[in-house]
């Protein structure tokens, strides 16, 4: 069983930053890890992934603004994001992979403010 623990949301001003943490614990190997956002009324989507290999991906809405990195001996995911806006308002979920199974962590809300 794996357990994600996220942290780092919070509310922030259009143009400020935030950092989000996400750990999984357990003796498994992770393979890809990422983030995904879910704002009110919208479907879930998408953020950004990154594998263990460190190649990662994007949602064209945050590329050159969100990086996402990991910490493989940690089993911790990272999602620094700059240049916030308005719009990136959402609850982030973390999510980790491990063969077939797919984890979620619990939400974090971030409220970026105008």
């Amino acid at each position: 069983q794996v357990q994600l623990v996220g942290s780092g949301g919070g509310l922030v001003q259009a143009g400020g930053t935030l950092r989000l943490s996400c750990a999984a614990s357990g003796s498994i190997f992770i393979d890809a890890m990422g983030w995904q956002r879910q704002a009110p009324g919208k479907q879930r989507e998408l953020v950004a992934a990154i594998s263990s290999g460190g190649i990662t991906n994007y949602a064209d809405a945050v590329k050159g603004r969100f990086t996402i990195s990991r910490d493989n001996a940690k089993n911790t995911v990272y999602l620094q994001m700059n240049s916030l806006k308005p719009e990136d308002t959402a609850v982030y979920y973390c999510n980790a992979l491990s063969g077939i199974r797919k984890y979620w962590g619990q939400g974090t809300q971030v409220t970026v403010s105008s």
